[in-house]
């Protein structure tokens, strides 16, 4: 299980190192373009029910760790579909219990 802090705060937001790998690429690619937006995720079933969102932008810092030294394999079709719900006006949901699927070796992205 990976973690992402973001602000000052000390407390980290648990994300299963395979999806917080794609949210890394998502999130970093809009925030170097000046884009700006906010990601919504549905707590766990170990969580208490419901949802939390944060407003994402370049001034605010973000930290991702992940449990895993060995960087994980990304589903292209599934970046293209994060980035473009991330540019809609409700902006990127995730349900932290649904994991990108691998397709299949040659759709996959390069790692950056």
């Amino acid at each position: 299980m990976g973690q992402l802090y973001y602000g000052d705060t000390q407390e980290p937001i648990d994300i299963p190192d395979r999806l917080l790998a794609h949210l890394k690429i998502v999130i970093t690619t809009k925030l170097r373009r000046g884009e700006s937006f906010t990601l919504t995720w549905r707590h766990s079933d170990q969580d208490c029910a419901g949802r939390s969102s944060v407003w994402l932008q370049q001034s605010i810092p973000l930290r991702f760790v992940f449990s895993s030294a060995e960087a994980e394999q990304l589903d292209s079709a599934a970046l293209q579909e994060m980035a473009h719900r991330a540019s809609s006006s409700s902006g990127l949901v995730v349900d932290l219990d649904d994991l990108p699927e691998v397709r299949e070796i040659s759709t996959l992205a390069p790692v950056a």
